[in-house]
């Protein structure tokens, strides 16, 4: 579990117990509860689960504010896998509040229960109408609860696609009969994003290698089709399902992240305006942002850079998502006046920019400017496996096999990269 982004607050652990602890009506701010029981993710102790217990316990379900809190608290036990707070989470199936029943069925999955009793009520929210059901089919299926197969069965006709794509992997899971997977792999070319989220997520837990290379070509941010490939490979390589070599030429392709190598789901029926596809980057449907990103490739080349300049110095500085499009695009560009900028993001340890920093490494690797080389090597000490990956990639390309070696050799004084993946590609032939 990533948990970087739960830092941000500040708070010692004992001052966010003592915010949980205080009633919500003598604080200053509303807020300050939900920061309080957010932040004790980052303490893994008993008296913090003692606290969001509390928290749970002595919140109001009929009054927002509190119910607000208790979903986040529930989310918080999850995130800590308190096997000890299951009898209180199991209370919270029972709320009216579907969200923070959906809170529930995600923190019970991710504490990863066997327990028959606590399955069973979960299943049973299947027939109780209203309820955010993919949530609830995703949990069973991780913990392989068989007896709930007839009612997940009855989702994989519904309309909405996230639901139909769960409840279809899941019945493929636990009958063994994959025929209709298919209809799971056609959802990543939906119109909607989070179907094509949702699509990749059931092929993993489904183990299905045969669709990586469609996997690869989803028109969704990188970061969800390389969190697949990864936890794909993880799997498969150890069970000898598949090898990384197999899958390698796939896994490239989703770091170098270039539009012409997506299955695009939207299109336009015009040529745009330069000013129109430059908003475009900053769309959260990232199929819309690799449409932006070919045209600008195709039909703006000669215009983009400066309004791409222009575009970072307003506001893509300050935006994730069109941070990472700015960055990448440099690079396609061949704009060698980008080289400082990117060396800088190459650098930016701000968590919400991590994305950028494999980007900007490939686009130095497309700038062909041999003084990235040290700059890119700095980044192979990181922990951070994909930002290695696409350091590699990138000094590869600059014609240095120096990381390579930094990767692989050890000579007493270095240790060979931890990461398994990084190892296989130094030693790869590609």
């Amino acid at each position: 579990m990533d948990k970087r982004f739960f830092k941000m607050f500040g708070l010692t652990e004992e001052q966010a117990i003592a915010i949980i602890d205080t009633p919500l009506e003598q604080l200053e701010d509303a807020s300050d509860k939900y920061i309080a029981v957010s932040h004790l993710i980052n303490f893994p102790t008993e008296q913090s689960i003692a606290a969001l217990v509390r928290a749970i316990e002595t919140s109001k379900p009929d009054e927002l504010d509190h119910r607000i809190v208790r979903r986040k608290a529930v989310e918080s036990l999850g995130r800590l896998q308190a096997e000890s707070a299951l009898p209180v989470i199991q209370q919270c199936l029972k709320d009216d509040d579907i969200y923070t029943v959906e809170n529930t069925v995600w923190a019970i999955g991710e504490i990863g229960t066997k327990d028959p009793e606590i399955l069973e009520e979960v299943a049973q929210l299947l027939d109780k109408p209203g309820q955010i059901y993919r949530v609830i089919i995703h949990t069973l299926a991780n913990a392989d609860y068989q007896p709930s197969l007839e009612r997940v069965r009855k989702f994989t006709q519904v309309e909405d696609e996230p639901t139909r794509s769960a409840a279809i992997a899941t019945v493929c899971r636990f009958t063994g009969d994959y025929s209709q997977i298919t209809e799971v792999m056609a959802l990543l070319q939906s119109s909607n994003v989070n179907a094509r989220r949702g699509s990749i997520q059931d092929l993993i837990d489904s183990r299905y290698y045969k669709a990586i290379p469609e996997i690869a070509r989803c028109p969704v941010s990188l970061v969800f089709r390389l969190r697949g490939l990864r936890m794909l490979l993880d799997a498969g390589v150890p069970s000898g399902e598949i090898t990384f070599t197999e899958i390698q030429p796939y896994l490239e392709q989703v770091l170098y992240d270039h539009p012409s190598d997506l299955d695009l789901v939207h299109e336009y029926d015009l040529t745009p305006v330069l000013d129109f596809v430059i908003n475009e980057l900053y769309e959260t449907d990232f199929g819309r942002c690799y449409l932006a990103t070919k045209t600008l490739l195709d039909i703006y080349a000669q215009e983009a850079p400066a309004a791409l300049l222009t575009t970072y110095e307003d506001k893509a500085y300050n935006d994730y998502g069109a941070h990472y499009h700015v960055m990448k695009l440099f690079g396609w560009l061949k704009y060698a006046p980008a080289y400082d900028l990117l060396v800088e993001n190459l650098h930016n340890r701000e968590p919400q920019f991590q994305k950028s920093r494999a980007a900007c490494a490939i686009a130095l690797g497309e700038l062909g400017d041999s003084r990235a080389i040290p700059e890119l090597k700095i980044c192979l000490n990181t922990p951070i496996w994909d930002l290695k990956y696409a350091c590699l990639l990138a000094l590869d390309r600059l014609g240095d096999s120096s990381g390579r070696e930094i990767c692989d050799v050890y000579d007493g004084l270095r240790l060979r990269d931890a990461d398994w993946l990084i190892r296989a590609k130094a030693t790869s032939t590609q």
